[in-house]
């Protein structure tokens, strides 16, 4: 990883003066550790009309994989080998923003005590970077850097030189001139814009990453054209911290267009004063979506398929509707945590004959699975191989034939928005996959197909614009039974 940060002078304000600001001697190289490799300083070149400053960071792959695993997480099946075949030593990312941060940190503040009068000067600068992951191309690029003063060069790196057909890498080589810009504002940028454009953090995005944010954008984010954007991916499109950070934005543009203090403006509700409404649980959201989807298609004796530890059968012995409920799994452990949730051994006579706990798999036919009105696989069939998949459809919807099946599972596309999972995992250890919207649809289509059934689709959760909702719901009903109804 290697960036460059050069400036011009005269002799009444020496280029060398560059030196000072960033607090690095011209005439020796100096390295640094880091937690992630080692990182060097040196000047390439250094007299008065012209000084450039190098940053080289020697990144320790080892030290990236052991200290980035995550415990108890599962995996996308490539997410062994990314580990070690990846990017990382070779393009400015958030990396290389976190070594400038250690190694230039009182020049990021405007810190000189040598040349206090230069570090509150603009300077002549230009900033290069021969190898920057750019998602959104070029493009994006201009629109981050342009507002903020700098002339832009993005010239995109070709996959292969040697085959000019296969089109250009998501890379650029990135080069920034201006002369109307401190230094400080200068790194600041880079600290900030740098891991927006990879649009990847090689660490784990804690709430102080908020804090980080505002000092590094104070002045040029909050009326930057690109807030929203460079917000979320800075916080690695954690939702909760996103939100904050742009209220306390917002506070800020208010502030300033009102001549006044922050604190003047956020005084409205006292500090220990509640006021905003936990959301929901996810899983209250989907238990509540069977709920309704079970009700529309008049089911009164209902399967759940895969129960784990009841919740789910708890909620459905709350409506009298349903006179029978059967919750199966393959766990008995998990079958003795629901059996004392549902404080079997204490119920009545009447209730008692409403619900029973069997064990069993969805591998296999199971004729006590017949002549039920639904069945719900909630949260299920990602926990099979894929290539058990066809044994539990034939098992539900082959053999057992109920006259509706509601089937949730995690849509894989809304991860990005998940605040407590690294990106490339899954939302559980036992996770065998997660599926797109576009997979859910592929697969549920051709199981109604082959099977007489008709299908809908339903969110569970908030159903984001961009990548959908948490959980994705289908309501399979038997095409005899919409026969009927319509007859």
């Amino acid at each position: 990883m290697f960036l460059t940060i050069s400036t011009t002078g005269t002799p009444e304000r020496p280029a060398t003066d560059l030196g000072f600001l960033l607090h690095k001697h011209p005439d020796r190289a100096q390295a640094f550790s880091t937690s992630y490799g080692r990182a060097h300083v040196l000047y390439p070149e250094a007299d008065p009309q012209r000084c450039t400053a190098a940053l080289l960071l020697e990144v320790d792959p080892v030290a990236l994989v052991r200290r980035g695993r995550g415990k108890n997480r599962g995996g996308a099946p490539d997410a062994a080998l990314a580990q070690y075949v990846n990017d990382r030593p070779y393009a400015a990312s958030s990396l290389l923003a976190v070594a400038l941060s250690a190694v230039f940190s009182s020049a990021l503040r405007g810190v000189c005590t040598a040349r206090p009068e230069r570090a509150a000067e603009p300077l002549p600068l230009r900033v290069e970077v021969p190898a920057l992951p750019a998602r959104g191309g070029p493009g994006l690029v201009r629109r981050l850097f342009e507002p903020l003063g700098w002339t832009v060069t993005a010239e995109p790196v070709p996959l292969d030189t040697e085959f000019p057909e296969w089109g250009d890498s998501r890379y650029v080589r990135l080069a920034l001139e201006s002369a109307e810009l401190t230094l400080s504002a200068a790194l600041r940028h880079l600290y900030v814009l740098l891991p927006v454009l990879d649009d990847a953090k090689h660490y784990w995005v804690a709430p102080d990453e908020v804090d980080k944010l505002l000092r590094a954008g104070e002045g040029w984010l909050p009326g930057h054209p690109e807030q929203k954007l460079i917000t979320s991916r800075y916080l690695s499109r954690r939702w909760s911290l996103t939100r904050q950070a742009n209220e306390r934005l917002e506070l800020v543009r208010l502030a300033e267009t009102d001549d006044s203090e922050v604190e003047e403006i956020d005084n409205a509700v006292g500090e220990d004063t509640e006021t905003e409404e936990k959301p929901t649980p996810l899983a209250v959201l989907r238990r509540e979506a069977i709920l309704t989807a079970l009700t529309e298609s008049g089911a009164a004796r209902v399967l759940d398929l895969g129960c784990g530890q009841g919740q789910l059968v708890q909620e459905l012995l709350r409506d009298v509707r349903f006179t029978e409920v059967v919750g199966m799994d393959v766990s008995v452990r998990a079958l003795a945590i629901a059996a004392r949730r549902l404080k079997l051994d204490r119920l009545g006579e009447r209730q008692a004959a409403r619900v029973r706990l069997l064990q069993g798999s969805l591998a296999y036919t199971d004729n006590r699975l017949k002549g039920y009105d639904a069945a719900v696989l909630s949260e299920v069939v990602e926990h099979l191989d894929l290539p058990r998949l066809p044994a539990l459809e034939y098992a539900v919807f082959g053999h057992a034939r109920p006259r509706a099946v509601v089937v949730t599972t995690p849509n894989v596309e809304y991860n990005v928005r998940w605040e407590s999972l690294p990106a490339g995992h899954v939302r559980h250890g036992d996770h065998r996959f997660e599926w797109t919207r576009a997979e859910f649809r592929a697969w549920a289509g051709a199981v109604a197909e082959r099977h007489g059934y008709d299908v809908e689709f339903r969110p569970v959760g908030p159903d984001d614009p961009e990548v959908g909702p948490p959980t994705q719901l289908a309501l399979f009903v038997a095409r005899t039974v919409k026969e009927a109804k319509a007859a």
